[in-house]
């Protein structure tokens, strides 16, 4: 009899988690069947999708108010597509409010089927009460960050700490970066998010901000890392700019090797973060949601920044330039106060180094396939 996995993401940055785990497993036993909501990572692992996940990728409380029936259609389908394909483990991975609600169908139709999340919804950040509402459904969490393990033990769920993925050491292959680093500039990197709406709102302002660095600099280029997806987008507006400075990359391979080069980066809140911390390259934060979105998360979260290395060190070690602060002129001058400082520079990767040293298990995905390998 097959063994049989169903893998559910709901955005980018999920995808690419659950592809490095699905990899660890396809060396592990390539005896077992995939089927997914995924993503491009997931694609190049030979593994398909139901639909295109940019299908279920919302962003923020009132996109998905207004999308609400087309979303509760997409889990509704989901969930009749998990329990036709009749796999052993449906294999969550973040993006809880579509995941997760995935999940807790699934196993209310099917308790056979194993349900194990990857990647712990933000309850150090807001509604903790959620823990006891997963231990109805979830056979097992993995967890990203030592600090989360303690909610689940309160709640007898099984858990495990796996360290973050995208802290593993990888595999050093030469790269040609020739035809991005041109006339030896020195490298910014630019991260203006994986959704449409982050980049709809992010990119007048990187636009802005590069015009500002260019009557100052001129011996720098701006590197934007984007999925390939979007890089068309991000390719028109850069040149409706008339840049000549600028370039749009979306291999993931040249990516890091692009990161590693950079002097400094500017990136959307979020995952990439820990990437950029990882590379040990010096950066700022920079988020924006509307007036309705932000007004709701304020209200509920109880946590005083919004990325994961200040939370986890309860300090501004990475700036973050957040809603009204979001703006041209504030990260020009944020980057090039940072830029004329090495001092500082230092002392930002020297303490994130700190904080992320207790994220690193440097086989997290490896730990997280053996879970899966248990309850196959």
């Amino acid at each position: 009899m097959s063994k049989k996995i169903f893998v559910v993401t709901g955005e980018p940055s999920g995808d690419k988690l659950a592809a490095k785990v699905i990899s660890k497993l396809q060396k592990s036993d390539s005896r077992i069947e995939y089927l997914s909501v995924g993503g491009e990572h997931l694609k190049a692992l030979g593994v398909s999708s139901i639909y295109d996940l940019k299908e279920v990728t919302y962003l923020g409380f009132t996109k998905v108010l207004f999308n609400i029936f087309k979303i509760n259609k997409k889990i509704n389908e989901t969930v009749n597509k998990v329990i036709q394909y009749n796999p052993n483990i449906l294999f969550s991975v973040d993006s809880p409010d579509f995941t997760l609600r995935v999940a807790k169908k699934v196993k209310k139709i099917n308790p056979k089927v194993k349900t194990i999340h990857f990647v712990s919804p933000k309850v150090y950040v807001w509604r903790e009460n959620r823990v006891k509402s997963l231990k109805k459904f979830l056979d097992h969490i993995l967890l990203l960050f030592p600090f989360e393990k303690k909610y689940y033990d309160r709640e007898s769920i099984n858990s495990t700490f796996t360290g973050h993925p995208l802290l593993e050491e990888v595999e050093k292959n030469n790269v040609d970066l020739n035809h991005i680093i041109k006339n030896r500039k020195k490298i910014i990197s630019i991260y203006p998010g994986s959704r449409y709406s982050e980049i709809k709102v992010l990119m007048p302002i990187l636009l802005g901000f590069i015009k500002l660095m260019n009557e100052k600099y001129k011996d720098i280029s701006f590197i934007f890392h984007s999925t390939s997806e979007y890089a068309h987008l991000i390719n028109q507006l850069l040149s409706k700019e008339n840049f000549i400075n600028c370039d749009v990359i979306s291999d993931e391979k040249i990516k890091s090797f692009v990161l590693k080069k950079s002097i400094f980066a500017v990136a959307k809140s979020g995952t990439v973060s820990l990437e950029i911390c990882n590379a040990k390259i010096p950066s700022i934060i920079i988020y924006k949601m509307n007036s309705i979105n932000f007004f709701i998360v304020k209200s509920l979260v109880k946590v005083k920044f919004a990325n994961i290395i200040n939370i986890a060190a309860n300090d501004e070690i990475i700036p973050e330039l957040l809603q009204s602060k979001c703006n041209s002129i504030n990260i020009f001058n944020k980057v090039d106060s940072l830029l004329k400082n090495n001092k500082d520079l230092e002392i930002q990767i020297t303490r994130t180094q700190k904080i992320i040293s207790e994220f690193k298990t440097n086989k997290s995905s490896e730990i997280a396939s053996r879970v899966l390998l248990n309850y196959i």
